[in-house]
């Protein structure tokens, strides 16, 4: 049983998942919008939403937190650009929408943009 287990383990061991995360955080703070699979996009909202709540408040302590993350130019862009939008807003910085089923294997497609 996966008692008090959160998340989804798509069909993975930790450390690919961990490193699928970080990729698709990184390209999404890159773009502002991905195109994913349903169920990455619902895994990578909590983390972005997260980064960029700890992103509003700039210390150098928050800047190291995300460079264990992002890359460097993501952590400036992130610091510099994202945060400073949603200064006044308290939370919900991302939007999800789905998409019809992807032609290949009928996996359920979504994308996650960031709200402005």
């Amino acid at each position: 049983m996966r008692k008090l287990n959160k998340g989804r383990k798509l069909s993975m061991k930790i450390g690919p998942r961990k490193a699928l995360i970080r990729t698709l955080v990184n390209s999404f703070f890159l773009h502002g919008k991905i195109k994913t699979t349903e169920a990455k996009a619902k895994e990578l909202r909590p983390v972005a939403e997260k980064m960029i709540t700890r992103a509003k408040i700039n210390t150098i302590a928050n800047q190291r937190l995300l460079a264990q993350k992002l890359t460097p130019a993501m952590v400036k862009k992130i610091f510099a650009e994202i945060a400073p939008q949603y200064k006044d807003r308290q939370g919900g910085y991302t939007r999800i929408t789905k998409l019809g089923p992807r032609n290949s294997d009928s996996a359920r497609m979504a994308i996650i943009e960031l709200v402005k």
